[in-house]
Parts: structure tokens; sequence; C-alpha cells
């Protein structure tokens, strides 16, 4: 095995999705052709415990990562974790087709300094065949994915430290995307329709392009939430906690939502405009066909309808849980409050079912 990147089969594995603020864990079961949530916690991590998507206080994190278990009450041990996108490096090769999977390993390992700019002794492998080259006969494409070791070995201490197993590393680009299966018959989308899955995020903003239920791109870009925590500390002299607080739950001053609330409406519009301009610049797109909200931010109410208006796409507020069964045990209204920030989680919970 090179490394525990990647997308191959397992057992049943809890969903753990850990952010810049919070961690969330999601557990699925399957019945027929039905999910249905069998568990879910959220809870916030310490301030600067995750930095711009690396752990930064494995202690902080692994006491976060027991809060949702316990919480959850779920009896899994085992999870699937995600790395960012930006600490990945893939790259798709050509090889011989009729390869044993040991024999491509080899093969691998022998060739990956051609393809990654690290030490080889510094970097988790993975790899998973796409299908037949469409360049020459006789190949096979294969996707080869790289990540610094020392970004997986923090997330698997932090959730080793909390008992629990990391049976899978994968990727957030890949978890949104298997969460996006979901949505596309939900929203009556056809499978070559373009869409912009944006996840907005406490501190950072991913634009996911797909089509025919494949990222095409994907971009980070510095923006979340954590902006209007600020101002909300800034205006009206709250501690962060408390500003964190009110702008869930209500209670600021009547010119709030005109003074503060509704400019940083706009500024989320303008960062969804941007990101996908950057898509355009990119590409040989000019437009999509849906975009689709995700992370804490999407929850906003009226945002979707704001980002609709202004650029003129359909837009959509991510719900993976629509169409799900709920456990008795569960809180379906606070599930449904979080399941847009709960679409990386869900992906790596479908891991269960590849």
């Amino acid at each position: 095995m090179l490394g525990i990147i990647g997308k191959r089969k397992t057992a049943a594995v809890l969903g753990l999705d850990i952010s810049s603020t919070t961690v969330k864990l999601l557990e699925l079961s399957h019945t027929g052709d039905r999910y249905r949530v069998e568990s879910y916690a959220v809870s916030s991590l310490p301030a600067d415990a995750v930095i711009e998507k690396n752990v930064n206080d494995v202690d902080g994190v692994a006491n976060a990562v027991r809060s949702v278990v316990a919480q959850s009450r779920t009896k899994v041990k085992t999870v699937a974790v995600a790395v960012a996108g930006s600490s990945v490096i893939t790259k798709v090769i050509d090889m011989p087709e009729g390869l044993s999977e040991d024999e491509m390993e080899t093969q691998l390992t022998l060739e990956a300094d051609q393809y990654i700019p690290y030490p080889l002794d510094e970097v988790a492998l993975d790899f998973e065949i796409q299908g037949p080259s469409a360049n020459q006969d006789g190949q096979v494409e294969v996707l080869l994915a790289a990540c610094r070791r020392e970004t997986i070995d923090a997330r698997v201490e932090a959730v080793e430290a909390a008992e629990l197993t990391a049976k899978v590393m994968d990727v957030e680009a890949y978890a949104m995307e298997r969460a996006f299966g979901l949505l596309r018959p939900q929203l009556d989308l056809a499978e070559d329709n373009t869409v912009a899955v944006v996840d907005i995020g406490a501190t950072m903003t991913t634009l996911s392009v797909l089509t025919n239920g494949q990222t095409i791109y994907t971009r980070e870009q510095l923006f979340g939430g954590k902006q209007l925590t600020d101002e909300i500390m800034r205006r009206y002299g709250l501690p962060m906690d408390e500003a964190g607080l009110a702008k869930k739950q209500g209670g600021l001053p009547d010119d709030y939502e005109p003074e503060v609330l509704e400019p940083f409406k706009d500024a989320v519009v303008q960062q969804v405009a941007r990101s996908l301009q950057f898509f355009f610049s990119s590409s040989q797109y000019n437009d999509v066909d849906h975009i689709i909200l995700a992370g804490g931010v999407a929850s906003m109410e009226g945002l979707a309808e704001l980002v609709q208006e202004k650029l003129g796409t359909p837009s959509t507020v991510a719900n993976p849980f629509a169409d799900m069964a709920v456990s008795s045990k569960v809180n379906a209204v606070a599930l449904s409050s979080d399941a847009p920030a709960m679409m990386i989680a869900c992906g790596l919970a479908l891991r269960s079912f590849d």
C-alpha cells in the first residue's frame, strides 16, 4: 500500500470532517436504495487548532473528535478523514494495461520522482486506474495522488488520540464529488450539466466545478463566515464566542441587518462571482448551469436567492440529507440546519458503500 489517500472500497466508516473551526461527524447506513442518518454531531475547535486546513494543535483536534463521538453515541470506531485539495498533487499518467496492482505500485514507486516535487520519503502516494488511455492503445490512465506525510500524520495522530482508527484518508474534492451525487437527482440536473459547488466555511471558500459527476476544477480562497463574526466583534464589542452565538441566534441591535449582515451577503455574492471568473478565465467554459451553496455560511437566510438574482444562475442551498431517513436518536432540526456544512462529512461517510 503506497498511502491512504484514495478511493478504494472500505468497511463501515464514520465521515469525520476536520475544518478550520469545527469537527463534524456523520454515520450513515443503507437499506435498499435509501440512506439513513444513524448519528451525527458537530463540535467547535480551539482557536488556531487548524490553520488553513493544516492541523496545528493535535491535542485540541483530538479533544473535539472525542466530543463529537460522545455526542453522537456512535459505536463505530473507524473513520474516513480528508485532506484539502491544495495539500495534494494529482497527475494522470499512462501505464501498460494488464499490470497487477502490486506491479503497478512497484512501477509507480520507481517513477514517482518524475511527477512529485518532494523527496519520496516525505510523501504518501496512492493511485487509481481511471480507464483505457485516450492516447495510446494497450495503456490505461492512472490517477496518481501524493500528499506530504506530515499533513496526513497530524490528522491520523489526532484521530488515534481520540481512540479511533483512520481507515481512509480521502481528498476533500473527492468527498464533495461523492456528496454531489446525492444532490443531482434532487435538483433534476442532467448528467452533463456544469455545476458549481461553492463551499463557504469559516475561513476558506472552495469552488468545485463538476460535469458528468466529475470535478474538473477546484480553487480555494481565503474568505468565510469568520469575517462576519469579526465585524460583529468589532462593531458591538463582543468577545468571539458571544459574537458567534449572536450571529446564529440573533439578539443584535437593529442596525445589524442593514449595516453588517447585508454588506456581508453582498461580499459573499462578489466572492462567488470572482471564484467563477477565475474558472471561466482558465477554461473553455463561460457559464455554469447551476450554483450549489455549501458550508456554514450557505444556510444564511436569503443568500441563495441573492446569488441567483445577482448572477442570473439558478442557485440552491445544499442538503445531502433531503431524501434520507433519520434515526430517532438524531436531532433532525439541528441536522437540517447544519446540512449545508455537512457535505464533506457526508461524502466521507459514503465511503462505507463504495
